[in-house]
């Protein structure tokens, strides 16, 4: 028989050979019946009620706030915020995951040099061929070359790797957005309540005031016989308990500053702000859209979907690693027991060239259950897809109805204001003419006091659920180009 004759019976050969490895491998895949995978379930209810304009999520949050103070400090947060800077480094890692996954089936080539010395026993086969070529016993071994390697991606395995990682790293942008969604909502929240406080601090001052002017009246009155020592020391009582109220306030203020100057990255220090805009009428309300368009607005959403994607190529990625893999292996160089005869050409020329052609057979089981595993991972990514839809949906339904009753109950406590402080004025009138109770004035001056604090603490919820709706609807992680 030739050798082209032979030659082509063992490439028969081989390719018979793997033809039924792979026929046999395939056959043999487990089957998934006991934990079957499947599609999310992406169908949500058509509105969230009669509101089906563009949403506002879409404008980006420089043109939502205008509060000049709050964008700076929006602004500064989105370069210095720690956290925000710390998921920049999960990006960078994911990118660099998805070259290093590129590069896995890429041919791989690498230069070696080496230099060495051998020696063989007399009384071995080689030392016996030596001694009789008159060659040393120390023998040397010099050469260098190039050496590849290359894992053919017959099945597409590789490359599925590397499409789960970009999806991944695609994903890692988006949670990124989601966590500036939340950070410019977060300082939004706590600059409301800061000028919030403020407002009620400057009603507490003056309703001290006021007190104080009616405990000089009631000195006098007390002087004149008019009313007794009980009287002044009502008044008194009340006085000091307003005052003590200021420090609780002033607290507040302190932390809500130093919370805000966490979220920027900064030392305590004062917050600029314009607590006279918190006293001016709301925003109009927000557009909250179509449901369906949570999908291309919420990060979290689009990050959900894109885990979801990179977990079903996992599942193909450990499938194929059922198949055969061929791999080819080639180098050359110069080789040589002597330095000066190492570039010899052609006689110091070496090389190589082969195939490898692999299959699992033993470690079957190891493979097998890191198949079960990425199917399940993939079935926790449809059920996190689909939770992630859910909590989208259900938190703008919550916030729609939420910024209604709070409209409701905001109105009611601006009558209950006006109410009160009319009640107040008569109740002073009333008791300088002795027609009332001193006990009548500052209760009625306490629940006036009362209904204004509840009044200004219910319009900063109304600012703050603005807030919490343009946040849940995806707004916030868009800038201004």
């Amino acid at each position: 028989m030739s050798e082209t004759t032979s030659g082509a019976t063992a490439a028969r050969a081989a390719l018979v050979a793997l033809a039924a490895s792979v026929c046999w491998q395939v056959g043999c895949v487990p089957s998934l019946k006991d934990n079957p995978s499947r599609e999310p379930e992406r169908h949500v209810p058509s509105s969230f009620g009669a509101d089906t304009a563009t949403p506002q999520a879409q404008a980006t949050w420089q043109q939502f706030f205008s509060s000049p103070e709050l964008r700076a400090l929006i602004e500064a947060a989105l370069q210095r915020n720690q956290e925000l800077n710390a998921r920049l480094q999960e990006i960078i890692i994911a990118r660099n995951e998805v070259s290093l996954r590129r590069g896995e089936y890429q041919p791989r080539v690498s230069a070696r040099a080496g230099a060495g010395v051998d020696r063989v026993g007399k009384h071995t086969s080689q030392g016996v061929s030596d001694e009789a070529h008159e060659l040393p016993q120390n023998l040397g071994d010099f050469g260098f070359g190039l050496a590849g390697t290359w894992e053919v991606d017959v099945w597409g395995r590789l490359r599925d790797a590397t499409k789960a990682a970009d999806l991944r790293y695609l994903a890692s942008i988006e949670a990124r957005n989601f966590l500036v969604t939340q950070l410019v909502a977060e300082i939004a929240r706590s600059y409301y309540e800061l000028v919030a406080l403020d407002n009620q601090l400057e009603v507490l001052k003056k309703n001290v005031e006021v007190l104080e002017g009616a405990l000089e009246v009631v000195k006098i009155q007390k002087e004149a016989a008019r009313v007794t020592e009980l009287a002044v020391k009502r008044f008194e009582a009340e006085v000091l308990h307003n005052k003590a109220r200021l420090y609780g306030l002033e607290q507040e203020r302190v932390m809500t500053e130093n919370r805000i100057n966490f979220l920027v990255g900064r030392y305590p220090q004062p917050v600029r702000r314009d607590a006279a805009k918190f006293k001016e009428p709301l925003p109009a309300n927000i557009q909250a859209g179509l449901p369906s368009q949570l999908l291309d607005n919420r990060p979290d959403v689009r990050q959900a979907e894109l885990e979801l994607g990179a977990a079903k190529l996992d599942v193909k990625y450990t499938k194929k690693a059922f198949y055969p893999s061929l791999s080819l292996e080639a180098g050359i160089g110069y080789r040589a027991f002597n330095a000066r005869h190492l570039v010899d050409t052609p006689e110091s020329l070496v090389g190589n060239l082969a195939g490898n052609l692999t299959a699992p057979l033993l470690n079957r089981r190891a493979i097998e259950a890191e198949y079960r595993s990425a199917n399940a991972r993939q079935v926790q990514a449809v059920l996190g897809y689909e939770r992630t839809l859910l909590h989208a949906y259900t938190d703008v339904a919550n916030r729609l109805s939420q910024i209604g009753n709070l409209k409701k109950s905001f109105d009611l406590r601006a009558q209950q204001v006006d109410a009160l402080g009319q009640a107040s004025d008569a109740a002073q009138l009333l008791f300088q003419s002795a027609r009332a109770d001193y006990m009548e004035v500052l209760l009625t001056r306490r629940d006036w006091l009362d209904a204004e604090l509840e009044m200004l603490e219910t319009k900063k919820a109304q600012f703050q659920a603005m807030v919490d709706l343009y946040q849940v609807l995806g707004g916030g992680w868009r800038t201004q180009q």
